[in-house]
């Protein structure tokens, strides 16, 4: 009888949809966002000269950071930093390297508190070679100074798996990556000596699946990191994850509904006091938030190419109404804008081409309602900036 009812009710549908339905309208896209860019001249830092190399921005107390380094010759390179008092007039900051890998990092990871910066460099090297971590500390006098780890093992050795995000807070300064136990962060009070927490309960790899950590934002209250598990079911794809930390010391599960899609956190800001994370979700790029009620999905944008691995490489958050990713769909970087909290998102017009490969790389941060991007096309380094309000 359920059956013939359901076929029932399929033919009258049928019947009505030929006296008169229409397949619904496709969706209009979405207007794109189109800044007015303004680039911002770079210059080359004292040394040896050779092609400028931008990797991440950091903005905080009316101070602007730019972190990458100089392309010296094939396979050679060497640090290089840059800050700012308006976005546009740049200087290079002083780097002091300690290290033979220091002496060729790229900084590639930089975050801002108190108005000034701290970065994580790397160098690939060794018989395997492995990245060769260092930290850099930005002292008193204006300089960028390496931090010589105390033991190669602080960010190598054969428990490393990678060291990623630096972000920055009241608490101090931490750092995302992960080991062969699973997620793993760096603590340090004034960023010079960072302590590695690892293997630790909740946070490390158990028997509810293998973890793993991507991005970290302070709170009122700690640090929330997020990323992702995979859990013990021979399931192939992750499930997003976040953590909650009132020291970065002891970690604490924070559950996040999942679905049979892919899904993981790969950026996290605060919005308005909220925690908004974006990340991969079966094809597309999807927004989570947590209120008081714990995590919800919200939306979601943009999709995959045939090829490639899609990521988002940046999230920032313009004044109190606004959100701007950086995604890559494994061909290019494609730059997004929210301006409902993550339920919508339009497209950004690009001020040049952002393709996706081993030497671009594309970031972007705000300070109020001022945006700084940074794009390296492999060919160069360079800065945009612009005003985005309410009414772009």
């Amino acid at each position: 009888m359920l059956l013939r009812r359901r076929v029932g009710v399929a033919l009258l549908v049928s019947i009505l949809c030929a006296a008169g339905c229409q397949d619904p309208a496709p969706e209009k896209p979405a207007e794109p966002v189109r800044p007015r860019w303004q680039r911002a001249s770079l210059p080359p830092p004292p040394g040896t000269p050779g092609r400028l190399m931008v990797r991440d921005l950091a903005a905080c107390a009316g101070h602007w950071y730019v972190t990458g380094g100089v392309g010296t010759g094939p396979g050679e390179t060497r640090p290089a930093a840059w800050h700012s008092a308006d976005g546009q007039t740049w200087t290079p900051l002083r780097v002091e390297p300690k290290s033979y890998y220091g002496l060729r990092n790229v900084l590639y990871a930089a975050a801002c508190r108190d108005g000034r910066v701290a970065v994580i460099g790397d160098k690939p090297g060794g018989a395997h070679g492995n990245p060769r971590v260092s930290t850099w500390q930005h002292r008193s006098d204006g300089s960028l100074v390496e931090v010589e780890a105390a033991s190669f093992e602080l960010y190598g050795g054969p428990k490393a798996v990678n060291v990623g995000r630096m972000v920055a807070g009241n608490p101090g300064w931490l750092i995302t990556g992960n080991r062969s136990s699973g997620a793993a962060v760096w603590l340090s009070p004034d960023a010079g000596d960072f302590e590695i927490i690892e293997a630790g309960p909740g946070l490390a790899t158990d028997a509810q699946g293998a973890t793993w950590a991507s991005d970290a934002v302070a709170t009122p209250s700690g640090w929330l990191l997020v990323g992702g598990v995979l859990p013990p079911n021979g399931r192939i794809d992750r499930d997003p994850l976040g953590w909650t930390s009132p020291d970065g010391r002891s970690w604490q599960r924070d559950p996040v509904p999942a679905t049979e899609d892919y899904e993981e956190f790969q950026r996290v800001v605060l919005f308005g006091g909220t925690p908004v994370a974006v990340g991969l979700r079966g094809r597309e790029f999807g927004v989570w938030r947590r209120g008081s009620d714990g995590w919800e999905s919200v939306g979601g944008f943009g999709g995959r190419a045939a090829s490639g691995v899609p990521t988002v490489a940046a999230l920032t958050a313009v004044g109190a109404d606004r959100l701007l990713a950086v995604t890559s769909d494994g061909a290019a970087y494609g730059l997004w804008s929210s301006v409902d909290g993550g339920r919508g998102w339009r497209p950004v017009v690009a001020p040049v081409a952002m393709p996706v490969g081993a030497y671009q790389d594309v970031s972007v941060v705000a300070l109020d309602d001022r945006v700084l991007l940074a794009v390296d096309d492999g060919r160069e380094g360079m800065v945009w900036a612009t005003r985005l309000d309410a009414g772009s």
